[in-house]
Formats: C-alpha cells, structure tokens, sequence
C-alpha cells in the first residue's frame, strides 16, 4: 500500500494515528537538529519532521538528501505541530516519520514548482508535465472535469443521449480550412478531421435520436489566439421537433445550472438582443453587458456644424465614459495613441468633459458651443463627471473600434468583475454575408442553417436581408455558444446551395447523403454547441483557455513538449502516396 490517507486529508482528530503517505517533495527546510521537508499530491502539502532527538541517524542523513520533487513514500506518526499554519488544511499536524523510501529521484525542475512561478509560458509548455503540478493549473483541470460532469449530470438527466460520431470525415470546403488525414488504404483519398459533427447530428435526427449531446473534439485548421487551439472541445447538442424558444429554454436551464452548481450563482434572467441591436449598440455580435458604456450615434447632432471630419463621415458615434472626467490631458492623449495603433486603426479621437458644474470642454470647442455638446451628451447617456469620446469614419470600420475602445475601458476602469455573471441571447443573425474577395455571399453560421420563418422567399430578391432562425449564448462579452433551427427538407436546402454559389453536381458530391436521408422522414430540428473550452474559462474568472487544457498548442498551433507537427519517415510518406507528390515539389 502507497499510501493511507492523501497529503490534503490528515486533521488533529488523526493525531497519534500510524498513517502511510506517498507524493513529491515540495520543499526542504533543514536547521540541522531539525528538519521538516513538504510532501505534496494532488490534494495538498503534509509537513513531514525529523529531528535529531526521536529521529534515526541513518533516516536523518536521507531525509537530508532528498531533493525537490522527489517522489516519496513515508510512514509515520500523526501529531501536533508546535508551531500551527493557519493557511493550511493540515496545518494543524505534522508527520514523525519513522520510515522514508524514495520511490523516484528527479532532477532539479527548469522552474519552480509553485503557484507563483519562474518560469515564462513557452518553458512551462513545454514541461507542461510539471506545470500541472502547480496548483493553478491542477485546479484549473479539475475545475474543467467538475463542469463536464455537471453537462453530463444536466443533459442526461432532460433526456439527452450521449451519442460518439466519427473522426475521420469527408473534407468540404465550407467554413475554416480542415485538417486532412491520408488514407493508406485508399491511395490518393484523404479524411478530413470534423470542425463540428454538424451533418451526423442532423442524421441523429433523421434516425429518430431526438435529444442528442455529445462532449467532442473539433479541428479547425486557422489562425490562433488566446481563446483558440487548433483542437477545441464542444458540448454538441441537438433536438427534433423544437422551434427556437425550445431551444434557447433548454440552454438557459444547462447554463443557469452550471452557474448555480459551478459558481453558487443564481441567474434568472437572460435578456435577448437582435443581432442589429448588439451592432448598433455595442459595435459587435457578443457585447459584454456587465456595465454600460452603449453607443450613442451622434450624426444629427454633429453634422450641422463646420467640422469637416464629422461631416464627412459616413458614422459618428461615442461613449460616455463613467466618472472619466478626472482623466488627466496625459491620460486622455493616450487613449487617443491607443485607438490609433495599428491594430485599432482609427484615425483620432474627439473627446468633451462633462463637468461637475453641468458645463462641457471638448476638443473641439471651436465648432461646438454648449447646447451642441449637452446633445452629444443626452445621445450617449452622459452624466456629470464623464468624458465622451467619440470615433467618426466608416460606419463598419468604426463601429468596430469603439468597440475596442469601450471593453479596454471598462478593463482600466474596473468594470469587467470576472465574478459577476452576465448571459445574453443574441438572435435574428444576417443568413449570409457578401465576400469582396469571393464576389459571392457565404453562410453567417453554416449552410445547413434555416431562414426565419416566411423569409425563404426574400432570398431570390435580397439575399443579404434574409435573417436566420441562428442565436449565439453570449456571457460576458465571450460567445460561449451557437446555433439554429435547421433546413430539414431537400428543396430548401438544395436552394440554399444554389445562393451560396454550389452547382448541383457539387452539392450532391460533397453534401448528398444529407440531402437524401432528409427524403426518408427528416423531422424539424435544431440545436447548439457551446465551446467548453470557453465556457469553463469563463466560469472560472478567466478569458485565455490554455491554463484549463491538459496539453495546449502554442500560438503558433505547435506542441512544444511533444514537438509536433513533425516530419514524418519516407517509408510513411510512400505508404500513403505522398512521397512522389512532395518530392516533385
């Protein structure tokens, strides 16, 4: 037997029990008569001593060479600590060890194996074995495992099925570039790894599955970022015979129990926004409403005057800033610096005080008197004590930037409590958006989607003002989770790739098995995924992902620790018929 009880367990209530305890060592600290060494695993640290008085010389002199994260295994007596540590579990009590045996030495970690480390993130990944001994990361992964069981719990219990679908898929050409696997067997053919099990769930359907999830592994071969791996787990869910409200009640129970059982946070209400109104307002489809800042467009009100770059701008617009009156002239320029990075790309800021006093001192006091800037102030919401700052531009283009602009305020301002909840339903999203470069309109979500109801004929006049029956759970600014109601018939969608440019032959080739299971008994359905990855982040007061995946990629989509992607032999190349194709290359 490794071990009796587990480092984080022992209590005074244990004292003077023979206990057997097995871990690494944390730390050492030898006064020479005394010495007490930290025992960690996974569910905390044991003060270990050995002293002169009631310790052996010969497990005196190998307790005092043992090393940081050896692996331990030692018996002893429970008892009580002269000196009691407040901040432990078990600082109540120490173990007298009577018995030591070294089960592994190890070498000298490459950075500190602590809560506050040492150690830069490229180094941590790539002995991310380590890293997962800090108690950040190991309480992260259980945090992770603690939400997916509660999915599971939840679906199961409303009557979901927990059905698995293939990995090795067919490769279609909608959405993000696939990952493509070779097939040895079938020379010159290759699978694709799925983005989303989108298709087989919709067959579920077909199959009379009404209630199917599943916890998934997804492979979108694209550029990364915090929030985005190359491999990203979904909760896929899917349900026959729903409309939208069914579906959107069903999520709001998952997310209101995950909230209640995860974070002890009671959430009733979940407001709903048109995907416009989130736009209009908050410059984006997944606005953070934990505080306020909403857009207020100023062009009647700015447009009568002769400031040139305000009457010459397709929008003008502004937030009122809360209590950012006391923003020094220093402070406010650099805002202006800020949204004109490259990365923001606006061109400059105008900005008025609203002082205490109810007057107003602008930028550009030169064409606007008072009255002027008490309308910019009733437009955008503004109260005594804040600043406005206002972009002007492209209506799309600028939009985007007081978007930025806004959330990287309400961060300097405190706004953005990652304990405080805040779920919205976006909905009535655009069908289909124009490409520039493709020349040709391309599916919002994805082809399978369906119109809102009595919109399918709109699509042969105005194909970019048909709204899709799609919403996205948004919760604190992250969408943690979309979907739609389906197409569930074969007309609609064979006319659904007939406005996204798919010739006939081509729907058939890439798409024809959906199109011909929907012609033997298709019911209505819909459905969601949420993006657990993000989900759990968020839930755990957290915006970047990697800290809640066991092994994560870097940002450029490589696994230091494993050093993958990798060549591969030529005898596997030839195998599957790619050694003559890249040696002609």
């Amino acid at each position: 037997m490794y071990r009796s009880h587990n480092c984080g367990e022992l209590r005074a209530s244990h004292i003077n029990n023979e206990v057997t305890l097995s871990g690494w060592v944390q730390k050492s600290r030898d006064k020479g008569f005394v010495l007490w060494v930290d025992l960690r695993d996974r569910y905390g640290i044991t003060q270990l001593v050995f002293d002169e008085e009631r310790t052996p010389k010969a497990l005196m002199a190998q307790a005092q060479n043992l090393g940081r994260e050896f692996v331990i295994q030692v018996k002893g007596t429970v008892i009580e600590r002269t000196s009691k540590n407040p901040n432990m579990a078990t600082g109540d009590i120490e173990i007298l060890v009577s018995e030591l045996t070294i089960l592994n030495s190890a070498l000298l970690p490459p950075f500190t194996i602590e809560d506050e480390t040492d150690g830069g993130e490229e180094l941590r990944m790539k002995y991310r074995y380590l890293d997962i001994r800090r108690n950040p990361v190991k309480n992260s992964l259980i945090f992770r495992a603690k939400v997916a069981q509660e999915v599971r719990n939840y679906l199961s219990n409303e009557g979901f099925i927990e059905v698995e679908t293939p990995y090795l898929i067919k490769s279609t050409p909608e959405g993000a570039r696939d990952f493509v696997v070779p097939s040895r067997m079938n020379s010159g053919q290759f699978y694709a790894l799925p983005q989303s099990p989108q298709t087989f769930k919709q067959l579920l359907m077909v199959g009379g599955m009404d209630k199917y999830f599943q916890i998934v592994k997804c492979f979108r071969d694209e550029d990364l970022r915090a929030d985005r791996q190359p491999e990203f787990t979904q909760i896929d869910c899917e349900m026959a015979f729903v409309e939208q409200e069914d579906i959107l009640n069903a999520f709001e129970g998952l997310t209101r129990h995950l909230l209640k059982e995860v974070n002890g946070v009671e959430i009733e209400k979940f407001p709903r926004m048109t995907y416009d109104e989130a736009m209009q307002k908050y410059g984006n489809d997944k606005p953070d409403i934990r505080f306020g800042m909403a857009f207020g467009e100023l062009n009647q009100v700015a447009q009568h005057k002769d400031f040139g770059v305000f009457n010459t701008a397709e929008l003008v617009v502004g937030i009122a800033v809360p209590g950012g009156n006391t923003y020094t002239r220093k402070e406010i320029d650099q805002l202006i610096d800020w949204v004109k990075r490259p990365q923001i790309g606006a061109l400059g800021m105008v900005y008025a005080r609203y002082n205490d006093d109810g007057s107003f001192k602008s930028s550009v006091d030169k064409f606007y008197d008072q009255d002027d800037l008490a309308t910019w102030a009733e437009a955008t919401g503004a109260k005594p004590g804040d600043l406005i700052c206002v972009l002007s531009g492209d209506a799309h283009k600028v939009r985007t930037q007081l978007s930025a602009l806004r959330m990287e305020l309400a961060t300097r301002l405190g706004l953005r409590n990652p304990k405080e909840f805040a779920p919205l339903w976006v909905v009535d999203f655009p069908l289909l958006e124009w490409d520039e470069d493709t020349k040709r309109y391309h599916a919002m979500h994805h082809p399978f989607t369906s119109p809102k109801p009595g919109q399918l004929e709109l699509l042969k006049t105005d194909p970019g003002a048909v709204k899709a029956n799609a919403y996205d759970l948004v919760l604190n600014g992250n969408e943690i989770g979309g979907g739609s109601i389906r197409i569930h018939d074969k007309k609609t969608q064979a006319l659904m790739f007939d406005y996204l440019g798919f010739t006939p032959e081509q729907a058939e080739a890439q798409f024809g098995f959906l199109m011909n299971a929907f012609q033997y008994g298709a019911p209505p359905h819909g459905g969601l995924a949420f993006g657990l990855d993000r989900l759990v982040a968020i839930l755990g007061g957290q915006e970047t992902i990697r800290d809640f995946i066991a092994f994560p990629k870097n940002n450029a989509g490589r696994d230091v620790m494993i050093d993958a992607p990798a060549p591969i032999d030529d005898k596997q190349l030839e195998e599957l018929s790619l050694k003559l194709n890249l040696k002609s290359q």
